[in-house]
């Protein structure tokens, strides 16, 4: 059955747009780039992700509304080196690339194959979304709750009002990208976080995608100039092998020795109940295994209190302590423009917001009567 045929995929098809991730081919098919499966889509048909879909030699993508918007503080994305304390308003659309069956926001990502998963969408504009950035004080606007590349156009108009009003704008994505996609979003996102859920090529092939090309995007990404943070959840026996780990830590250290690394503890989710909930001790041998490899910054998290120097941010040269957390909580913050007080250190993040090239003052909420 396709998307469309569906109660909800009817509902999300009134709410689409042409795509620009595409090119046209013969016979009225398409192909689509705006993820690494580069789905070849006839006429009638939708994609790996069954949210974009080919209406008689047009692609339609996903438009105008979120399947969930929340208020989070950043280190919660997690970003732990770009504006550490700051909020981030996260808003995110229905559908996914991949299908995980521990995916903790599957209600939202994987609506279109779960008769289970329900989010009615939420019709709302860009400048409504920057409204509510501005109403609660948030400095960051994130894509994120579902795989935010396959709604790359509405992230994009979304990201454009945003930007003019000075904030900044991020992506918390699976990292199955394309050239293509990372050219199309690179003017408008700074922050991107990607989830390195394997060294595996098996593992990654039963969860709906490829390791190469996540670990293409990962340098990709890096090379670009995005500021990138990596998140592996450790699944008991899954991906919390010695050796896995330090392969992994391997890899990112020949990107960059500076990229954060955070290995975060996997609890029961969604269709995966078998494996344990990832102890204390898995999650500290992970980091102590990132830190020997040579990672300059490695955290542990989503088990506050109880990883103790990990949750924290040092100085790699003289070990003075610069960020203290308690899970997503900054008790204190002592980075001053980019270096450590106490030796100069240059410490790699994204500390500052750029100044803006201009900034739309009716993007701020109205005042009361107005």
């Amino acid at each position: 059955m396709k998307a469309s045929e569906t109660p909800l995929g009817e509902m999300l098809a009134r709410r689409t747009a042409e795509g620009e991730l595409y090119e046209k081919l013969a016979n009225k098919r398409i192909r689509c780039f705006a993820c690494g499966h580069r789905c070849l889509i006839p006429p009638g048909f939708d994609g790996i992700c069954r949210v974009r879909f080919n209406d008689d030699g047009v692609l339609k993508v996903p438009w105008g509304y979120v399947g969930a918007l929340q208020l989070d503080p950043v280190e919660k994305k997690p970003f732990f080196h770009a504006l550490p304390g700051s909020r981030a308003l996260s808003f995110g659309m229905l559908g996914c690339d991949y299908h995980c069956g521990y995916c903790q926001n599957w209600v939202t990502s994987q609506a279109l194959r779960d008769p289970s998963a329900v989010a009615p969408p939420q019709e709302i504009t860009p400048r409504e979304l920057v409204r509510l950035a501005f109403q609660h004080e948030a400095r960051i606007i994130t894509s994120t709750y579902n795989e935010p590349l396959i709604t790359s156009e509405w992230a994009v108009a979304v990201f454009k009002e945003a930007q003019k009003a000075g904030l900044v704008c991020s992506y918390v994505s699976n990292g199955n990208g394309t050239p293509e996609v990372l050219d199309y979003i690179k003017p408008y996102v700074s922050l991107y976080k990607v989830d390195l859920k394997s060294f595996r090529d098996r593992h990654y092939r039963e969860l709906g995608g490829t390791l190469e090309r996540v670990l293409w995007t990962i340098r990709a990404l890096h090379e670009k100039g995005f500021w990138v943070e990596i998140v592996t959840l450790l699944i008991p026996g899954f991906n919390d092998s010695d050796e896995e780990l330090a392969d992994i830590a391997r890899f990112l250290l020949s990107v960059s020795p500076d990229i954060p690394w955070h290995v975060t503890a996997f609890h029961k989710d969604y269709k995966m109940t078998g494996p344990d909930n990832t102890s204390v001790a898995t999650l500290l041998r992970a980091a102590e295994t990132g830190a020997r490899e040579g990672l300059r910054y490695v955290y542990a998290g989503n088990l506050p209190g109880q990883v103790g120097e990990w949750e924290n941010t040092r100085c790699p040269r003289c070990r003075e302590l610069l960020i203290e957390r308690y899970g997503f909580r900054v008790l204190r913050n002592r980075v001053a423009d980019g270096r450590c007080p106490k030796c100069a250190q240059a410490i790699p993040g994204f500390w500052k917001v750029p100044e803006a090239d201009q900034r739309v003052e009716d993007a701020r909420p109205p005042s009361a009567g107005s």
